[in-house]
């Protein structure tokens, strides 16, 4: 019964069938026939037309009453879109490890909080296989990660390339059959390891000291494992630990040597406990994506995040 309300305050706020068909661009007998219409499935008339001007019946001025609390709902949520979309209301929920909230994604919340302060950011914390479970739930917006999740699922947006090294304590012994590979974390900041003529290091000769090892779940376990392997050794595990971040301080206080990526080095204080190796491309580049699900819609607020952290990113690398 509300299908053609559009119709009859038009001709309410005009009191005239003539003058509302002329604003509504139909025919006067058309409209007559849409308003007739909506009052026979009312079963009452809203119109009183044997009056001049036109006036409502007790019925028309309860239906008219509804319609009006009807647009003024329509309205407020046509206005809340529009906030949303002028990013002046609404929330946003990141997802990433330890290592890219504490290193990567500190200055991209700043700029974009600075810049759209009535967005409320909320940062999770949580390894791979978590993050992509929260992502499948629709308890995230989007994550960061370096893990290749199922691209039938997920949309996949590239952020940044990383390359994983070899941390190694510089107390080691075996750093002194390998001095012409080692690097600083200076170095390692300047991209020295990226130079074609910087060697490789063959991860074997390391083969009898302890290792630190993220716990299975994520991408640089899975390469981990698979260097080792590769170099014809299964590594001494001493720690198991759930973020990259917390195996590189283990490691600069000489627990063992581990695999961490090169954007933490050069984003983390300097340790100069420890001696840095290049490791093979293959096994050692891989990109940084920002993910959310297929089915779930992209609001404004998550492509003005995604721009803020291209920039970003691009500034980092100029």
């Amino acid at each position: 019964m509300f299908s053609g309300m559009d119709y009859i305050y038009e001709v309410y706020r005009e009191r005239s069938f003539s003058k509302a068909a002329k604003n509504l661009y139909i025919s006067q007998p058309s409209l007559s026939a849409s308003v007739k219409k909506t009052e026979e499935r009312i079963g009452a008339p809203v119109f009183d037309r044997g009056t001049t001007p036109l006036q409502l019946t007790e019925c028309g001025k309860e239906y008219i009453k509804c319609v009006e609390k009807m647009l003024d709902i329509k309205n407020e949520f046509a206005n809340y879109i529009k906030d949303m979309d002028e990013l002046k209301k609404g929330q946003l929920s990141i997802g990433a490890s330890s290592y890219f909230s504490s290193l990567i994604l500190p200055p991209i919340i700043a700029k974009f909080t600075e810049k759209y302060p009535l967005i409320k950011v909320t940062l999770v914390e949580a390894n791979s296989t978590l993050l992509e479970k929260r992502l499948l739930a629709g308890t995230l917006d989007m994550a960061l990660d370096n893990t290749v999740f199922n691209g039938k699922i997920y949309v996949n947006y590239p952020y940044c390339e990383e390359h994983l090294l070899l941390a190694v304590p510089k107390k080691f012994a075996c750093n002194d059959k390998v001095k012409e590979y080692q690097m600083t974390a200076e170095q390692i900041a300047e991209g020295r390891h990226l130079q074609e003529d910087m060697p490789c290091v063959d991860v074997g000769i390391f083969k009898e000291e302890p290792f630190i090892f993220l716990r299975f779940g994520n991408d640089t376990r899975r390469r981990a494992d698979k260097i080792c392997q590769d170099s014809g050794f299964t590594p001494r595990i001493v720690l198991k630990l759930e973020q990259q971040i917390t195996a590189y301080h283990m490691s600069g206080n000489g627990m063992g040597a581990t695999f961490i990526s090169d954007k933490l080095v050069q984003k983390a204080v300097p340790d100069p406990s420890l001696f840095y190796y290049k490791l093979r491309e293959e096994d050692a580049a891989r990109y940084v994506y920002f993910y959310h699900k297929q089915s779930r819609y992209v609001t404004r607020a998550m492509e003005e995040f995604m721009k803020i952290a291209w920039e970003l990113c691009v500034s980092d690398c100029a």
